[in-house]
């Protein structure tokens, strides 16, 4: 069978990854081409575009560059045209992957979805294109499949994919892991700004701006593998504070709190079990728009599966040194590390167990086996 993958962002590069890999165990003769990253290319197939082509950020960011992702969007269509794949299978990144799947339904190709777009924070009315133009739906969150009932819309969960991901990973040498990146033995505050540089310049100013606060505590920023050291360069002034690329599981396992931009970062770190402050801050006009078209209580995952505050967000002018100094020191307490503990167990029995890949990929192969 041919299979035409569309991923965006380092966290569909990697979910996209593993289930080429299952697809690959599932259909020994899969053809697979594919939008994505790195781990996606080493999972086999052909790599069409990388993402870090069209990492754009916030609503500024995408007006500016609606040319660049027009066209694109136009070299994706001739390129499944001539691929002719057997199913489109789009993950995640709705503003690309919608008008894409409107497109490929209108051509009669099989469109399935895995990874939902955010409809259940913004902008319900995009249920009704996905609907009418995705023929399969699987989600990955558990609250997902019962907002999608709501509008007679069946959709399957198929458990997280980033409990496989942390499962199966080699387990570090603490030891190693420091030697290698010249880390000192004092514990370890992991700092996860995000992906892209907009957002790191904002973020991660503010989280160092904590480290003469913290002397008995080692500070390590997770680079993103879409930035280049020479950029993190600028931000690294003083002794306490070290840097790691690509390995921020790595960096996680051996952390004892972290300070973590919103998105897929804060279920990850809240999988490998350590206290988080979440953090986020946009420009003000994107920040703004936001405000008005998202509907949630919560902005972490975290909250969102757990329908509760499990970890604190510091959204917008709460994100600030003051506020931030606060949280992470009620994090690094003894007390209420082990509420958060607790949670984290429950978020991860919420999460469905193992196995997401494997479900997806069969379900994916049988439908259009038959």
């Amino acid at each position: 069978m041919k299979y035409y993958i569309i991923a965006g962002e380092a966290s569909g590069d990697l979910h996209g990854s593993n289930l080429m890999k299952a697809l690959l165990k599932e259909d020994v003769n899969a053809d697979i081409r594919f939008w994505g990253g790195d781990l996606m290319q080493a999972a086999g197939g052909t790599l069409v575009k990388h993402y870090k082509e069209r990492a754009f950020m916030g609503f500024i960011e995408v007006v500016t560059n609606l040319n660049k992702i027009f066209k694109l969007i136009s070299f994706c269509k001739n390129d499944i045209k001539q691929f002719n794949p057997d199913v489109i299978v789009f993950i995640d990144n709705s503003g690309f992957n919608l008008r894409v799947a409107k497109w490929a339904k209108q051509e009669n190709f099989k469109t399935h979805y895995y990874i939902s777009p955010q409809v259940w924070a913004s902008r319900a009315s995009r249920v009704k294109a996905i609907k009418h133009d995705i023929d399969a739906m699987y989600v990955i969150l558990p609250f997902v499949e019962d907002f999608y009932k709501k509008y007679d819309y069946k959709v399957t969960f198929v458990g997280h994919p980033l409990i496989d991901a942390i499962a199966d990973r080699k387990q570090v040498d603490e030891f190693e892991f420091r030697k290698t990146y010249q880390l000192n033995n004092k514990p370890i505050i992991a700092l996860l700004p995000g992906s892209r540089k907009q957002e790191i310049k904002k973020m991660l100013s503010v989280m160092l701006s904590l480290v003469a606060d913290f002397p008995n505590y080692q500070f390590v920023i997770a680079g993103a593998p879409s930035q280049d050291f020479e950029f993190y360069k600028t931000f690294i002034k003083t002794s306490n504070i070290s840097f790691v690329t690509n390995k921020t599981y790595d960096l996680l396992s051996v952390s004892t709190a972290a300070l973590v931009t919103s998105g897929t970062a804060t279920l990850e770190t809240a999988l490998f079990k350590v206290p988080q402050v979440v953090c986020y801050k946009g420009s003000a006009i994107s920040y703004h728009i936001a405000k008005r078209i998202i509907t949630l209580k919560f902005i972490s995952l975290v909250n969102l599966v757990m329908d509760k505050e499990v970890v604190t967000e510091l959204i917008q002018s709460d994100f600030n040194s003051k506020r931030l100094k606060k949280e992470l020191e009620k994090i690094l307490d003894d007390q209420q590390r082990e509420k958060l503990f607790s949670d984290y167990y429950d978020l991860e029995k919420a999460l469905g167990g193992k196995g997401a890949s494997e479900k997806t990929a069969r379900l994916i192969f049988n439908a259009i086996k038959s």
